[in-house]
C-alpha cells in the first residue's frame, strides 16, 4: 500500500481545504510530520484512517458524525476527506463526507445531509478515472479485502502508536494476551477450547444419562427377580457399571427360568385334578336332574287327574259358545235398533217441552205448518230492521259530533298555551346553534394541526424503532465481519499448511524416469510423503469458498446496517431528538381538544333540526286552530238534519216492534219459535221410523235363535262368549292338552325311569370337590403366570440393558478421547507439561515470531546490546507462555523489560511495533506496506541513540518504502529534511511542506 495524495476540507482543526502530497514527501524515504501540541498532527493520520475505513482510530473511533467537522469551517463548507493510494497494483481514490448539518436553502434553521462515499479507480489504458461504487458497505468491504487488515490491525501496523507498545512491553501476560489476540484474531482457538469443554460436558452428561438408565433397568430387574438378584455397588459414570449390571441380570434370569419350570409342573397336575372333579360334578348333576324330572312328572299327572270334571265342563261351554256365534249378528242388529229408538224418543220429548202450550199435542204435520207461518212473519220485519240500524248510526253520529266538539276545544286551548311560549323557546334554540357553530370553527382549526402532529409522532416512533434496529444491524455486521475474519484465518492456516506440505503433493505425481517439475531430475531417490494432516487443494478451496461466502454475508449485513443508519438519519432530521413520549403527550392533548370541539359541534345539526321542527309545529298549530273554527260551524248544520231524520225513524219502529222492546227482539222471538217448531216436527218423524225398525229386528232375532237350537233369544245371548272369555277358555283347553302330552312323554323316557330306580345323587359333595380343585388350579396358574411375567420382564430388561451397554461403549470411548483433548487444550492435562492453554500456545508462537522480528531492529538501535526473547514461564497466577524479557549482551542475563530506561523503552517498543507490524502483515496475506507512520516518543532519546534509531528507520526505505515520523522534537527537524509542518492559528490549522 502506498499513499499518493490526501485532501482535507473542514476536518478536525483544519477549517479550510488542505492537501498533502505523499509522493513528494516519500521521495526522500523518511519524512517528518511536526507542529506544536494541539496543532493537528494526529488529525492527519485520523484523516487517512477515516478515508480508508470510515472511522478514526483509538478513542476517537466513535466519530462518524458531525463532530469530525472543524469548528473553524464556514457554515456553507462541507467536511470532506479524499485519499489517493495504490494497493494490490490498483490506483484508487476514496472520497468520504460525514453527515453534515447545513443551513437550510429556504427559511431559517438547519437540515442534516446524509454521509456520502465515492470510490474511483484510475484506468491507465484510457488515462482517466472511472467510478466504481457509492455504497458505504461495498467500498468498506473492497478496501478491507485489498488491504487484508481490519481497522484495528491497520492502526497497529501502519500508524504505529508508540504509547500502546510501551505499555505492551511492560504489561503482564494477561494484558499482552488481549492485544495479541485482537491483532492475530485467535478467538477461534479459544472457541476450540470452549467447544472441546462443551463437548466433554455434553458427552459426560449423555454417558451419565445412559448409566442412570442402566441402573434404573437394574432396579426394575431386582423388583422382577425378588431376592434372586443383588444390585451392583456402582454409580453413574463408573467404568465397570455395565459389566456388573449384565452379570447380575444373568444370575437373575437363570433363577427365574428354574421357578418357571417348577410352576409349569404344578399347573399340569392341578389341571388333571380339576378335570376329574368337573366330570364327577357333571355326572352327579345329571342324575339329580333326571330323578327330579321323574318326581315332577308323577306330581303333574296327579294334578291332571284331579281336574277331569272341570275340563269336561269347559269343553261343553266352548261348544255352546260356537253355536251362539251364529245368532250374534241378529243380536247386534236388535241392540242397535233398540238404542236408536230410545234416542229418538228422548229427542222428541225434549223438543216438545220447548213448544208453546197450544202446540204441545200436535202431530208432525201440524208442527211443520206452524213453523212455516213463523218464518213468513219473520221475513216481513226486514224493513224495520234497516230503520232500526239507521237510527243506531244516527245516534252514534250525534255522539261523534259531540266528541269532536270537545276535542276541538281541548286542541284550541293547548295551541294557545304553546303559542304563548314560542318566542322564549326560539331564542334558546338560536343560542344553541350559535354555540355549536363556534365549536365547529374551533374543530376545523384543530383538525388542520392534528395530521402534522400525528406524522411527527409516527416519525418519532419510527426513529426509536430504527435506533434499535440499526444497533442490532451493526452488531450483526460486526459479528459477520468477525466470522469472515475467522474463516479467512482458517483459510490462511490451511493455505500455509498446504504450502508447507506442497513438496509431498508434488511428489505424489512423480514417476520413475519422468523429470521432476521442480528440479528436472529423472531419479527420485527419496520423494516426500504426505503426513496425516496434509491439506490438499480441495480442502484449501473449500475453506476459501467458505471465507468468500462469509465475506458476502458481511457485505450484505454491512449494507443493511448502513441503510438503516441512513433511514435513521433521515427520520432524525425530520423529528429531531424530542422524546416520543413528549410528542405523544402533546398529540394526545391536541386529539382530546379536537374530540371535545367535535362533540360540541355535533350539536349544530340537531339544534337546526329542532328549530325547523319547532317552526313547523307553530305553523301546524295555527292552521289547526283555524280548521277547528270551520268545523264548529259545520257541526251546527249537521245537528239540525240529524234531529229531523231521528223523529221519522222512531215513529216507524214503534209500529214494527209491537210488544217487544225492539225490532231485533221481535225478530229473535220469531226465529226461536220457527226453530223450535221445525225441530219438534223432525224429531217426531224420526221416533216413528225408529219404532218400525225395532219391531223388524225382534222378528229376525227370534228366527235365528230357533234355527241355532236355542229355546229363546235370551238363552242364545247367555251362551255367547265375548272375545276375551273365548280366548281365555281356549287357552285353558290347549294348556290341558299340552300338559297331558308332556307328562306322558316324561314318564315314558328310559333314562328318567332308570334314574328313579337309583340312589339319590349327592351334588353338594361333588361340588365341594370341584371347588377345591378349581382353587388349586387358579393358584397354580397364578404362580405360573407370575413366573412367566418375571422371566419375560427379566429377558426384556436384560436385552435392553445389553443394548444400552453396547450403545454406551462408543460413547464412553468418545468421552475418554474428548476429555483428554479438552484437558490438553485447557492446560489441565498431565500431557501438557507447561499447563498452557491452546490459545496461549498459539499466542506464544506469534509472540516468538514478533520477538524475533523485533530483535533484528532492536540490536541495531541498541548497538547490539539488547535482544527480545519470549518466555513460557508462568507469571504468578497469570497466563503462561506470554512472557517477554530482554537479554542484555553486556551482562549476559535476562531481565524484565520494566528495568529499561525511558529511551531504551522507546526504541525497544519501536522495535517491537515494527516487528509486530511485519508479523501481522504476513498474517494478513503478505500485503506490501510502502507507507508507515510512527507517532511520537523520540524526545526520550539521546543523540547517539537517536541516530541509531533513525538509521534503522531509514533502512525501512528499502524497496521504495517510505516512513513518516510524527513528532514535535526539534532535533528531528535538523536531521530529517522532508517535512510536513502543521501550523496552528485562531482561524484553524494549516499544512505547510518543507524541504521537498
Amino acid at each position: 500500500m502506498r499513499l499518493h495524495r490526501l485532501d482535507i476540507t473542514a476536518f478536525g482543526p483544519f477549517g479550510a481545504a488542505q492537501s498533502v502530497d505523499f509522493d513528494a514527501l516519500s521521495a526522500a524515504g523518511l519524512f517528518l510530520l511536526h507542529g506544536p501540541t494541539g496543532a493537528g498532527k494526529t488529525s492527519v493520520l485520523d484523516a487517512v484512517c477515516y478515508a480508508l475505513y470510515g472511522s478514526v482510530p483509538g478513542a476517537r473511533q466513535s466519530g462518524q458524525g458531525t463532530h469530525l467537522r472543524s469548528d473553524h469551517a464556514e457554515p456553507g463548507t462541507r467536511t470532506e476527506v479524499r485519499l489517493e493510494l495504490t494497493v494490490a497494483g490498483r490506483r484508487l481514490e476514496i472520497t468520504r463526507q460525514p453527515p453534515w448539518e447545513r443551513p437550510k436553502k429556504r427559511g431559517t434553521g438547519t437540515t442534516l445531509d446524509k454521509a456520502q462515499t465515492w470510490l474511483r479507480e484510475y484506468d491507465a489504458v484510457r488515462g482517466a478515472w472511472k467510478d466504481l461504487s457509492r455504497s458505504h458497505n461495498e467500498i468498506g468491504e473492497e478496501i478491507t479485502q485489498l488491504l487484508g487488515m481490519s481497522r484495528e490491525q491497520f492502526c497497529q501496523v501502519v500508524l504505529l502508536p508508540q504509547g500502546d507498545f510501551a505499555r505492551f512491553l511492560r504489561a503482564d501476560a494477561e494484558a499482552r494476551g488481549k492485544l495479541l489476540g485482537r491483532l492475530f484474531d485467535t478467538r477461534r482457538f479459544a472457541d476450540v477450547e470452549k467447544r472441546l469443554a462443551d463437548r466433554r460436558r455434553a458427552t459426560e452428561a449423555r454417558l451419565r444419562e445412559g448409566d442412570t438408565a442402566l441402573l434404573a433397568d437394574a432396579h426394575r430387574m431386582q423388583q422382577a427377580a425378588g431376592d434372586a438378584m443383588e444390585l451392583p455397588g456402582h454409580t453413574p459414570g463408573d467404568p465397570g457399571l455395565a459389566v456388573a449390571v449384565l452379570a447380575a441380570a444373568a444370575v437373575a434370569r437363570s433363577a427365574a427360568r428354574e421357578r418357571l419350570t417348577v410352576a409349569h409342573c404344578g399347573l399340569t397336575a392341578a389341571e388333571s385334578a380339576h378335570t376329574r372333579a368337573q366330570e364327577e360334578l357333571a355326572s352327579a348333576r345329571e342324575l339329580a336332574r333326571l330323578q327330579q324330572r321323574f318326581t315332577e312328572a308323577r306330581e303333574r299327572a296327579a294334578r291332571l287327574a284331579g281336574r277331569d270334571g272341570e275340563h269336561e265342563e269347559e269343553r261343553a261351554r266352548m261348544e255352546r259358545g260356537r253355536k251362539a256365534e251364529t245368532v250374534a249378528p241378529a243380536l247386534e242388529l236388535r241392540e242397535d235398533a233398540e238404542r236408536t229408538h230410545r234416542r229418538a224418543v228422548r229427542a222428541e220429548e225434549d223438543a216438545r217441552r220447548a213448544l208453546p202450550g197450544d202446540q204441545a199435542d200436535s202431530g208432525a204435520p201440524g208442527l211443520a205448518a206452524a213453523a212455516r207461518r213463523a218464518a213468513e212473519e219473520l221475513g216481513s220485519l226486514a224493513s224495520a230492521r234497516r230503520a232500526e240500524h239507521r237510527l243506531t248510526e244516527l245516534l252514534a253520529e250525534r255522539a261523534g259530533l259531540d266528541r269532536e266538539e270537545r276535542a276541538d276545544e281541548d286542541a284550541a286551548r293547548e295551541a294557545d298555551a304553546w303559542l304563548d311560549g314560542w318566542e322564549p323557546a326560539r331564542a334558546a334554540l338560536q343560542a344553541r346553534i350559535d354555540s355549536a357553530q363556534e365549536a365547529a370553527s374551533r374543530a376545523e382549526s384543530l383538525a388542520a394541526r392534528r395530521d402534522p402532529a400525528r406524522r411527527r409522532l409516527e416519525a418519532a416512533r419510527r426513529r426509536d424503532r430504527l435506533t434499535s434496529e440499526a444497533a442490532a444491524a451493526e452488531r450483526r455486521a460486526l459479528d459477520a465481519g468477525q466470522h469472515a475474519q475467522d474463516l479467512r484465518g482458517r483459510w490462511l492456516d490451511l493455505k500455509e499448511q498446504r504450502l508447507t506440505g506442497i513438496a509431498a503433493e508434488l511428489a505424489a505425481h512423480l514417476t520413475d524416469g519422468a523429470p521432476c517439475a521442480v528440479c528436472g531430475a529423472t531419479e527420485h531417490p527419496a520423494p516426500a510423503r504426505k503426513d496425516a494432516g496434509h491439506v490438499d487443494r480441495d480442502a484449501e478451496q473449500r475453506a476459501f469458498d467458505a471465507h468468500q461466502e462469509a465475506e458476502r454475508d458481511h457485505v450484505a449485513r454491512t449494507r443493511n446496517s448502513t441503510e438503516l443508519r441512513a433511514a435513521l438519519d433521515a427520520v432524525t432530521t425530520e423529528v429531531g431528538d424530542t422524546p416520543a413520549d413528549h410528542i405523544a403527550a402533546e398529540t394526545g392533548a391536541l386529539e382530546r381538544e379536537f374530540e371535545q370541539a367535535r362533540r360540541d359541534a355535533s350539536a349544530l345539526h340537531p339544534a337546526h333540526e329542532e328549530l325547523r321542527r319547532a317552526e313547523g309545529e307553530r305553523e301546524q298549530r295555527l292552521q289547526a286552530r283555524q280548521r277547528s273554527a270551520v268545523r264548529a260551524a259545520a257541526r251546527l248544520t249537521r245537528r239540525d238534519t240529524l234531529d229531523r231524520e231521528q223523529g221519522t225513524l222512531e215513529a216507524e219502529l214503534t209500529q214494527a216492534r209491537g210488544t217487544a222492546e225492539s225490532v231485533a227482539a221481535r225478530a229473535a222471538q220469531l226465529e226461536r219459535l220457527a226453530a223450535v217448531l221445525t225441530e219438534a216436527a223432525d224429531t217426531a218423524r224420526t221416533a216413528e221410523e225408529a219404532a218400525v225398525r225395532l219391531k223388524e229386528a225382534d222378528a229376525r232375532l227370534a228366527d235365528a235363535a230357533y234355527r241355532a237350537g236355542f229355546d229363546t233369544p235370551g238363552a242364545a245371548a247367555d251362551a255367547l262368549l265375548d272375545p276375551a272369555a273365548h280366548r281365555a277358555l281356549q287357552h285353558r283347553l290347549d294348556a290341558w292338552q299340552s300338559e297331558e302330552a308332556a307328562v306322558r312323554a316324561a314318564l315314558a323316557e328310559p333314562e328318567t325311569a332308570a334314574a328313579s330306580r337309583q340312589a339319590p345323587a349327592d351334588v353338594s359333595a361333588a361340588q365341594e370337590r370341584a371347588l377345591a380343585a378349581e382353587r388349586r388350579l387358579r393358584g397354580a396358574a397364578s404362580a405360573r403366570d407370575a413366573a412367566q411375567r418375571a422371566t419375560t420382564e427379566l429377558d426384556r430388561l436384560s436385552a435392553r440393558a445389553e443394548d444400552g451397554a453396547r450403545s454406551l461403549a462408543p460413547l464412553r470411548e468418545e468421552y475418554d478421547r474428548v476429555a483428554r483433548l479438552a484437558a490438553l487444550a485447557a492446560g489441565t492435562s498431565a500431557d501438557n507439561e507447561r499447563r498452557m492453554r491452546l490459545e496461549s500456545y498459539v499466542l506464544a508462537a506469534r509472540l516468538e515470531q514478533v520477538a524475533a522480528a523485533a530483535t533484528a531492529r532492536l540490536r541495531l538501535m541498541s548497538a547490539g546490546r539488547y535482544t527480545l526473547v519470549h518466555s513460557d514461564d508462568r507469571s504468578g497466577r497469570g497466563r503462561s507462555g506470554l512472557g517477554l524479557h530482554v537479554v542484555d549482551a553486556w551482562t549476559g542475563r535476562e531481565r524484565d523489560t520494566a528495568t529499561l530506561s525511558g529511551g531504551e523503552t522507546f526504541f525497544a517498543s519501536l522495535a517491537l511495533a515494527l516487528g509486530l507490524a511485519d508479523v501481522v502483515t504476513d498474517e494478513a496475506g503478505g500485503v506490501r506496506l510502502d507507507t508507515l507512520f510512527i507517532d511520537e516518543g523520540f524526545g526520550s532519546l539521546d543523540d547517539q541513540t537517536l541516530d541509531e534509531v533513525l538509521d534503522v528507520l531509514d533502512s525501512l526505505r528499502e524497496r521504495d518504502r517510505s516512513v513518516g515520523i510524527v513528532s514535535h522534537v526539534g532535533d528531528l527537524r535538523r536531521r530529517i529534511h522532508a517535512q510536513l509542518e502543521v501550523v496552528k492559528d485562531r482561524t484553524g490549522s494549516s499544512l505547510r511542506r518543507r524541504g521537498v
